[in-house]
């Protein structure tokens, strides 16, 4: 029997849609036919994006959003569900990184990754499920949807990425005490782990020398593309998924093996 994956009269908020995996979903959710809110920094870029999915003939708002601004969260939000209606689904991918040797981090870099990656993952979250769960409360059917985006570097320790690793590590945790407890609202929570996935942030580090050693030392010596992802998304975005939930997905093409 054949899934075909429908988000017809779902909203979906994408934080970090204004390029990479975020831009990505955003489009992939949108030709399943959900109304999606782009949410990101970079609004000139969204714009770009709302244009893109809505000459292809999907439905998008784009709204500023800096997770690291509670007032940023909550305003944001507030918008999404004030022009295009209660959210199903959240795609929690907001992040940086800064790749260095813990001997050399910063208190900023520290602060900087943690205020992104943790604190504002939690607090987009936190929002999102208070409103889910308020609309479930009136809507028995209510199915909502929240995909935590971490990393393979949660999972297993890298060189380099080691204050990175702490916070997807953080990330993983957090979408298991979501699911725990925000379950019986009819609200799933995942989390994947994607691996090496060539975005425009990392594309030169793959023709350096450096970046072919890397790739040479991965399972089967390639990097992914944020296409590879699709099927995931579609998955834990949907009705499909009802029995998924506390789950943490690799999808590294193996990389965490090593």
């Amino acid at each position: 029997m054949a899934m075909n994956v429908n988000l017809k009269e779902k909203v979906a908020f994408v934080s970090g849609a204004s390029s990479g995996i975020g831009a990505r979903c955003a489009r992939v959710l949108a030709a399943a036919g959900a109304n999606v809110v782009l949410a990101a920094r970079r609004v000139s870029r969204l714009k770009e994006l709302r244009a893109e999915i809505e000459a292809a003939g999907g439905a998008a708002h784009a709204t500023r959003l800096d997770v690291t601004d509670l007032d940023s969260v909550r305003s944001a939000v507030a918008e999404a569900e004030s022009q295009c209606g209660a959210l199903d689904i959240l795609i929690n991918n907001s992040g940086v990184a800064a790749p260095q040797l813990l001997t050399d981090v910063e208190a900023a870099d520290y602060e900087r990754m943690f205020e992104t990656n943790v604190r504002g993952a939690f607090f987009l979250a936190q929002e999102v499920g208070r409103r889910m769960i308020e609309h479930s409360r009136t809507n028995a059917g209510f199915r909502g949807r929240i995909v935590n985006v971490a990393s393979v570097a949660g999972l297993r320790p890298v060189p380099r990425l080691g204050v990175y690793s702490m916070t997807k590590a953080a990330v993983i945790q957090m979408t298991r005490v979501q699911a725990l407890e925000w379950g019986r609202f009819g609200i799933n929570v995942n989390a994947i782990c994607p691996g090496y996935v060539r975005t425009e942030m990392n594309d030169e580090l793959w023709d350096t020398e450096s970046g072919q050693r890397l790739v040479q030392s991965l399972p089967r010596q390639r990097v992914g593309t944020v296409e590879d992802l699709d099927g995931l998304i579609l998955l834990l975005s949907s009705d499909e998924s009802r029995m998924i939930n506390g789950a943490v997905i690799s999808i590294d093409d193996g990389a965490a093996l090593g």
